[in-house]
């Protein structure tokens, strides 16, 4: 294996963490358990992107003051972030695509029925737990990892015509998908929340995922032009 191979194996391992990562932390509020590993973990100081320097930034200075109220405190602004008085549709950051993409900020509209249809062609099955909509951040964080994990399990088997399948699928998800919406949900989160662990979720969420699609653009840059002629030839032939 070459060292360009080890590198590209160590990126995609790394994704595959910081998708699960941003997926616990939009799924429920942090435990004890999920507190003592972040304060655990070391977080670079620069790293290319403004939003996820930023975001480091705030959640180190957050994590360096951590006290015996802590869980009590990221309990009640993730109630007060995500979940709102529930007046009306703006009276928190909601984080469900639909809420972001539809005219009148409601759930359950066509974003829901097109992750949907994703995770079911992909062979992924809701776990019988979840009780929100598909479209549900966390969820699709934790789509975008699993089809990371699929993709190193790819590599792994020697397979690459599979494996930039898969990262092509990756790309045109977070292109149509995630960063279609999640600039609007960091917006939100900056403006709700009274605690800087949660304005630098916000922020490193954004910058990883402008730092992924560009790193996904950069070695699909053949794949992604071949699949966008394609698009265009289908378009004049259906005109």
């Amino acid at each position: 294996m070459t060292n360009q191979e080890i590198s590209l194996e160590s990126i995609l391992e790394g994704r595959v963490a910081t998708y699960g990562l941003l997926a616990r932390l939009y799924r429920v509020e942090a435990d004890q358990v999920l507190m003592n590993e972040m304060c655990e973990m070391r977080f670079p100081t620069h790293t290319g992107n403004k939003n996820t320097d930023e975001g480091y930034r705030l959640l180190c200075t957050y994590l360096s003051n951590v006290w015996e109220r802590t869980l009590t405190e990221l309990a009640v602004d993730y109630t007060r972030v995500f979940i709102g008085h529930g007046i009306n549709a703006f009276s928190a950051a909601y984080p469900y695509e639909s809420v972001h993409t539809s005219a009148r900020r409601l759930l359950m509209q066509g974003a829901r029925d097109d992750v949907l249809a994703l995770y079911r062609a992909a062979g992924i099955t809701q776990n019988s737990s979840w009780k929100d909509a598909e479209d549900h951040l966390a969820l699709e964080l934790e789509f975008e990892q699993i089809l990371a994990i699929r993709t190193l399990e790819a590599l792994e088997q020697g397979d690459e015509d599979k494996a930039v399948s898969l990262l092509l699928e990756q790309y045109n998800f977070l292109q149509d998908h995630l960063i279609n919406w999640v600039p609007m949900l960091a917006a939100d989160m900056e403006r709700f929340a009274k605690t800087d662990f949660y304005k630098a979720l916000g922020l490193i969420t954004l910058g990883f995922l402008e730092t992924d699609c560009e790193f996904l653009e950069d070695i699909l840059e053949e794949e992604i032009e071949k699949q966008d002629a394609g698009w265009v030839e289908s378009e004049q032939i259906a005109s």
